[in-house]
């Protein structure tokens, strides 16, 4: 919930749009306007911040120092989710000029602490599941070939089926998906990928 709320407060933090227009976001110095730094430590808060507000000049050598302030990549990988379902459900109800949904209050509990043991690293900066799952706690992740952009968030296997809910809702459902991308809707497979990647330029997206 602090994750949430810290998401939506890096909207208009000025320390956020200052670094935005520097040059390099590793040459400003200054603190955030944050809500939560009595439950995350300052990492994590920064981390939100740059993720709301600057995700494009992120890199492999900053994720990996995360680690090193307090923000293992576990860690790192839920706070993303959070920020990621967050963020696309406000934007939604912006679109649509609906309030943003009150945030619930916390609930107690512990983690489960677990780390899939097939996660290895390889083609992202933070350890993924591989491609294809037959088998283990996992297997309902996906079927066949699964995109990076699901597999990015699979150390933390909830956080890829949050995902998988989330686009049900709001887009297609990765079963649905093929059938997109492959021009069976009412687009071609070229006009797709036309407002596709016109939408994503806009929208700067780093993936």
């Amino acid at each position: 919930v602090a994750i949430a709320a810290e998401s939506r407060a890096a909207e208009y933090c000025v320390f956020c749009r200052k670094r935005r227009e520097a040059l390099s976001p590793f040459g400003e110095t200054g603190n955030h306007d944050d809500v939560s730094a009595d439950v995350l430590p300052l990492a994590a808060i920064d981390a939100i911040h740059r993720l709301v507000t600057d995700a494009s000049r992120l890199t492999e050598t900053w994720v990996t120092e995360l680690a090193e302030e307090g923000v293992p990549d576990t860690h790192y990988v839920e706070l993303l989710s959070v920020v990621v379902s967050i963020r696309s459900i406000d934007i939604f109800h912006r679109a649509m000029g609906i309030s943003p949904e009150p945030l619930p209050e916390p609930v107690a509990g512990e983690p489960s602490n677990k780390r899939p043991v097939a996660a290895a690293s390889g083609v992202g900066w933070v350890p993924m599941l591989p491609s294809r799952l037959r088998a283990g706690d996992e297997a309902d992740l996906w079927r066949g070939p699964a995109p990076n952009v699901m597999r990015a968030m699979s150390l933390v296997p909830d956080a890829v089926r949050w995902l998988k809910e989330l686009s049900a809702a709001h887009y297609l459902s990765m079963e649905n998906m093929p059938d997109f991308t492959r021009g069976r809707g009412p687009l071609s497979r070229a006009q797709t990928e036309l407002v596709a990647g016109r939408v994503s330029a806009i929208n700067e997206c780093f993936y």
